[in-house]
């Protein structure tokens, strides 16, 4: 009997198996070079998809053919890429079921800037029935390339992945000076119907990246800006805790994403929409949060009615680490790796290094020592590791500084790191810093063990934190990158007021590390909440079962840092509790981890923004303009006028505050400067918006 029921089953899975790949489509294509109309080999070309567990990658052959098969019907994003050439992303490629489609691209070398017209011939192959609709669902393509499930990208692959000769992990090029801003082709007419081919008028205009609708309007000023190098991670969507019921992430306590922001609208330019990260907008300023009394973290939860999402309630989680008094301070050895190349040859670049390390100088005393190394084609030791009170040698070697040849960044951090361990001070704070503008044009795109070496030394006790500067051309790919897997944390400074603040204010936050692998989670009961979302924190997610893995390697949070998350939930009616909160983390010398958990009460929900504290009001004020700023789908009917009747609302104590009264005027400013259109107006109105479904159309 069992061996009867074994057949059937497995004759039922393979009939399935045989029935979903004869419903399954086909994309295949052809990519020629837009000058010599030749065909191009190597081409990398990726299929992004909703309907698709992880992305889909082939090769062109020497042909330039290509053909991914077994697809299931939706919309695609198609991405193609090859050294020398620029990349290009088609956009709301529609498969239908049983379908062939036929997209045909032409590359424009690295080296062309002129308008050209190119005619396509992208019909559709009917091969079966198209009865069947298909879905656009414009969050995911907001959140694209991030994937969902198994497929997404979690912090701990970030922290273990290896660079190629070329590009990172991630595929975004590390090892040269030049612009990743590609040619992307602007459409027009009207789609291809099946059989029927179509002329496309190709225009090279800044290319966004894949996860940004073409449909978008930069300003004119971004051009102003052609070789910022950042990796979009998407917006979170809403999820039914009926499907997943924990969300999962490793804190971050970076601010780097919020004085990019700034420094691009101070000098009036929209921010890239890849460089806004909105946790470090919310991190960015202080809370207030009291500490635990008697716990490693003080815990604060409120919440409010959404200003934007009807039925739903804003909930703020803040968890405050222990405050450590200077005096208690452990002894350091900082070993500062200083970015000294051509590039760096400006006033706002190795000159404000050379005025924050000055700041920094005279807040160090006789616990501190410090050794400085610089990098242009070459590295060397500028200072052997000196005492903080010999402070006119260290100002003297300070001001010396200069720039000098290409950038090699890989032997920097090396000498660097061998510093640090022939003068490791055990039971001290060990830290080596890296001060540049990102561009490494020697050395770390071909030194795979460069990754290894920092992860291996951040479990030693040498933590790695990096430090921007410079707009025009800056990498922050790989400055945050690094941070993470040095275990250490990621700022950029603009001006020279937020170099105090990194330097000087936030010193013993910055340098003493209180507790490491921090993770969050929050279970949302499905008998108490409807649906969720959390603002930000994409490229810090984990899966639940990560939660619990010690060998997943986490954030780490300093002396009287705060973390700040922010949900969007829409409870049901009658519940008591809206989850729990639980805290995973470690000691700073390691260890076995510990957990806390906390109830998640529906108590702490004010009945209005107005009856939230200031610091709670501020924290969503400082979300929603980076949502806003990144073109999240869920912030479509928040003006930018409701946006500062929001701020002005904070406070008036707070907005006396120099960083909140900026704060308003960098919306202001905003305000201003943004031309973007809405690119799902024309099927999904704003005054018809479902809050909790993305549109659909078929």
């Amino acid at each position: 009997m069992n061996t009867v029921i074994s057949r059937v089953v497995c004759g039922l899975l393979v009939l399935l198996a045989s029935q979903a790949l004869a419903q399954s489509s086909t994309i295949l294509g052809t990519v020629i070079d837009a000058q010599s109309r030749q065909p191009v080999a190597d081409v990398l070309v990726t299929a992004i998809s909703p309907n698709l567990e992880k992305e889909q990658v082939v090769v062109t052959n020497a042909q330039g053919e290509y053909r991914i098969p077994q697809l299931p019907p939706g919309v695609y994003v198609l991405r193609y890429e090859r050294e020398s050439y620029k990349p290009y992303a088609r956009m709301d490629v529609q498969l239908r079921l049983n379908r062939t489609i036929r997209v045909n691209v032409e590359l424009l070398p690295e080296s062309f800037t002129e308008v050209v017209e190119i005619v396509g011939a992208p019909p559709t192959i009917d091969v079966g029935s198209t009865t069947t609709g298909f879905n656009v669902n414009p969050e995911f393509i907001q959140r694209l390339p991030q994937g969902t499930g198994t497929a997404q990208r979690s912090f701990e692959s970030l922290a273990s992945s290896t660079p190629s000769a070329q590009h990172d992990a991630y595929g975004v090029s590390i090892g040269t000076e030049h612009t990743v801003v590609a040619a992307q082709p602007r459409y027009t007419g009207s789609p291809a119907m099946p059989g029927m081919s179509m002329t496309l008028r190709l225009h090279p205009i800044p290319s966004q990246p894949p996860s940004i609708p073409p449909t978008r309007v930069e300003p004119p000023t971004r051009t102003n800006f052609p070789a910022m190098y950042f990796k979009g991670y998407g917006v979170n969507p809403t999820v039914n805790p009926e499907e997943e019921r924990f969300s999962t992430f490793s804190v971050d306590t970076d601010t780097a994403s919020y004085s990019l922001t700034r420094s691009y609208l101070k000098r009036n330019a929209m921010p890239d929409e890849r460089a806004v990260r909105v946790e470090e907008f919310v991190n960015s300023f202080d809370y207030d949060y009291a500490d635990a009394e008697d716990a490693p973290f003080g815990i604060h939860v409120e919440g409010f009615p959404s200003p934007v999402r009807k039925g739903y309630q804003v909930l703020r989680i803040g968890v405050k680490a222990r405050e450590v008094p200077p005096a208690r301070r452990k002894p350091s050895h900082l070993v500062f790796v200083i970015d000294v190349s051509g590039s760096m040859e400006m006033e706002n670049r190795l000159g404000l290094v050379k005025k924050a390390l000055r700041m920094l100088v005279m807040e160090l005393d006789e616990r501190d020592r410090v050794s400085l190394v610089v990098y242009g084609s070459e590295a060397r030791q500028v200072l052997p590791p000196t005492s903080a009170l010999e402070k006119e040698r260290l100002l003297s070697a300070i001001d010396g500084l200069h720039t000098e040849g290409s950038t090699n960044a890989q032997a920097g951090l090396e000498l660097g790191y061998r510093i640090a361990v022939e003068h490791l001070r055990e039971g001290g704070i060990n830290r080596v810093i890296l001060c540049s503008d990102g561009v490494a044009n020697v050395g770390v795109s071909n030194a795979d063990g460069i990754w290894a070496q920092v992860k291996s030394l951040a479990a030693r006790g040498i933590t790695l934190s990096t430090v921007g500067f410079g707009m025009g051309n800056y990498n922050d790919v790989l400055m945050e990158r690094l941070s993470q897997v040095g275990e250490g944390n990621y700022a950029y400074v603009d001006e020279l007021k937020e170099a105090h603040r990194v330097f000087v204010r936030n010193l013993t936050g910055t340098l003493q590390v209180v507790a490491k692998d921090v993770k969050l989670q929050v279970e949302f009961d499905p008998k108490e909440v409807a649906l969720y979302r959390l603002l930000g924190y994409e490229n810090r997610a984990l899966t639940a079962q990560q939660f619990r893995d010690d060998r997943v390697d986490a954030g780490e949070v300093g002396a009287g840092h705060s973390v700040t998350a922010l949900y969007e939930v829409k409870p049901r009616e009658g519940g008591r509790k809206l989850g729990t909160l639980r805290i995973r983390y470690k000691a700073p010398e390691g260890g076995a981890s510990k957990e806390l958990a906390t109830p998640l009460p529906r108590a702490s929900l004010r009945p209005s923004y107005g009856q939230a504290s200031e610091s709670t009001r501020l924290a969503y004020v400082s979300s929603a303009f980076a949502e806003k700023l990144r073109g999240s789908y869920w912030t479509r009917p928040l003006t930018y006028a409701a946006l500062l009747e929001l701020w002005d609302g904070v406070g008036s104590e707070l907005k006396q505050r120099e960083e909140v009264s900026e704060l308003g005027a960098l919306i202001r400013q905003a305000s201003s400067l943004d031309q973007r259109q809405d690119p799902f107006e024309s099927f999904a109105p704003v005054k018809n918006m479902d809050f909790d479904r993305p549109p659909s159309e078929s």
